[in-house]
């Protein structure tokens, strides 16, 4: 006999709620706001919206599913399953957030805060959210690319916007950049890191790079099998180079870096404390992710 359906909620602590939690009462957080120039009143609506939000969602789960709750934090922990149908209530970055630990479940995203959150990747109201649960394993769903960092010693790393290479505190990295789609060719480089993005990401922190650079390279779709990289910062000296700063990659190619430093890191969305470790002499390759997120639209 197979399993009911479940259904995974996914949310985040409000700010409202970090605020009580650092000052111990709803008082003594309004009286430090207060004390410069802010109120809490704006805070502690925006944290209603979203339990309001999150509590219709709960009340429209048919009462023969089985369901879970998990927070922000806890998500690395958390081990979902393939009948899983997963509700993202909050923001557009929660859902890139939950997307690395996922394989194939379907994902509702519900905005908790509409007109704040560009709703990009939140497209719900939670007033949908019955239809949308009856409907989810068969319900079409955007297909969005992801990206992917494989190292050496089989570490993986799965982001849905994009994945940042360096030194944890975005200090000065080495390490030595290749790239197939250039003939194999190699740069040994200094730099404050290496970005890779996705078409979701260009939406985010990858946009910001690409404008700086003058928006002279194509902008992928989150549906295309195309990422976008940059070298951040790049460094010129008599033992380093800058020739490779920029480009695109298909679902075929791959970006090399072997590292050259003590210690680098590979994070995704945001998420830095679920990166992978990279040591001198380490290779790890990024490039176009075996896996896509299933956002129902």
């Amino acid at each position: 006999m197979s399993l009911a359906h479940r259904v995974v909620l996914v949310h985040r602590t409000t700010e409202y709620e970090e605020l009580v939690a650092r000052h111990g009462t709803h008082g003594q957080a309004a009286f430090f706001l207060s004390s410069r120039g802010r109120d809490i009143a704006e805070v502690a609506e925006r944290h209603r919206r979203d339990r309001e939000a999150l509590a219709g969602v709960v009340a429209a789960i048919p009462l023969t599913w089985r369901q879970a709750r998990v927070e922000r934090g806890d998500l690395d922990r958390f081990l979902f399953a393939p009948e899983d149908v997963v509700v993202v209530v909050g923001q557009d970055g929660l859902v890139a957030n939950v997307a690395k630990y996922l394989a194939g479940q379907p994902v509702i995203g519900i905005d908790s805060d509409p007109g704040r959150n560009p709703g990009v990747l939140v497209r719900h109201r939670s007033g949908d959210a019955a239809a949308l649960l009856a409907s989810a394993h068969r319900s079409r769903a955007d297909e969005l690319t992801m990206v992917e960092a494989v190292a050496d010693d089989t570490q993986r790393l799965v982001a849905l916007n994009e994945i940042y290479l360096g030194a944890a505190g975005h200090q000065t990295a080495r390490y030595r950049l290749g790239l197939d789609e250039y003939g194999g060719a190699v740069e040994p480089q200094a730099s404050s890191g290496v970005l890779v993005g996705t078409g979701t990401g260009t939406g985010g922190w990858l946009r910001s790079v690409w404008q700086e650079r003058g928006g002279e390279l194509t902008l992928p779709g989150p549906t295309d099998e195309r990422l976008l990289w940059f070298v951040r910062e790049a460094w010129p000296s008599p033992a380093t180079g800058t020739s490779l700063v920029a480009g695109h990659l298909t679902a075929s190619d791959r970006l090399s870096l072997t590292v050259e430093s003590d210690r680098l890191i590979a994070f995704g969305d945001g998420m830095e404390g679920d990166a992978l470790e990279l040591v001198w002499g380490q290779t790890v390759r990024v490039g176009v992710a075996g896996v896509r997120l299933r956002l129902v639209g």
